[in-house]
């Protein structure tokens, strides 16, 4: 068989950007501004409150650097206990070497202590997408409405093959995964294997392994969008074709 024994995807703990997040869906600025942004995205009243929102809400740290928000990795810890009473440990580890991703690795290793003893490669194919110009912004909507021809081309493309200034696209980042499954196949043959990653890099991997298009990544990425330390699982069937196949065993799933 051409693919692994197992294919693990776990997305990294709850970082600083997704708390973030979760303040501005409770701020009655915030909300006021999205409210503009649908109306009246140009109007000098919807870009103070941008520029107003922008600073309040910087992180001060760049995509690569972000780290966890809780520095003990409880879910990842969590996560790791109860992923070892019911899996062997895997034969390989690729981790993102975005920070949160390998802050989450080592909290999973609390929890599930084998993980010290495997082979573990910093993979860089496996980073988040990479969103250029909007990185300064840490907000799409806050982005597009101090760069409004940004927003006009991504109402153009959509959200899936609108590419970010200096960033990348959701093809490129597909591209990069299959790549990645290039090496596990070529590689690691009847494994097990694990990477702590991303979000984006989960629907990537789903989307290539399952041919997806266009439509149904998008209804993913709006409808189930992975959680912070969801499981992911794919397991190696041999007697399904030539070379077997990769089926996927579950998705998502939550394990504290």
């Amino acid at each position: 068989m051409k693919w692994p024994s197992y294919l693990m995807l776990i997305r990294h703990d709850t970082s600083e950007y997704n708390v973030l997040k979760s303040k501005k869906s409770v701020d009655h600025h915030y909300l006021l501004f999205q409210k503009l942004f649908e109306t009246r995205p140009t109007d000098p009243e919807t870009v103070k409150l941008a520029q107003s929102l922008w600073r309040e809400y910087a992180l001060n740290c760049n995509d690569t650097d972000t780290p966890l928000v809780d520095f003990e990795g409880l879910k990842a810890r969590a996560t790791g206990e109860a992923l070892k009473g019911k899996f062997e440990p895997p034969d390989i580890i690729f981790v993102s070497p975005y920070k949160r991703a390998m802050e989450t690795l080592v909290c999973m290793t609390k929890g599930w202590p084998a993980l010290a003893r495997v082979r573990t490669y910093k993979e860089e194919r496996i980073r988040e997408q990479e969103h250029g110009l909007a990185n300064l912004y840490n907000d799409w909507q806050i982005f597009q409405t101090l760069h409004p021809k940004q927003r006009l081309l991504y109402n153009l493309m959509g959200p899936y093959w609108y590419q970010y200034p200096q960033g990348e696209s959701v093809p490129m980042v597909r591209q990069r995964s299959l790549l990645m499954m290039n090496t596990v196949i070529r590689d690691f043959a009847g494994k097990k294997v694990l990477f702590v990653c991303h979000h984006l890099n989960i629907l990537a991997l789903r989307a290539n392994l399952e041919r997806l298009d266009a439509e149904e990544f998008v209804r993913l990425d709006k409808e189930e969008k992975p959680i912070n330390c969801g499981v992911t699982l794919y397991r190696g069937q041999p007697e399904l074709g030539q070379d077997g196949r990769l089926v996927l065993e579950f998705y998502n799933k939550k394990y504290y």
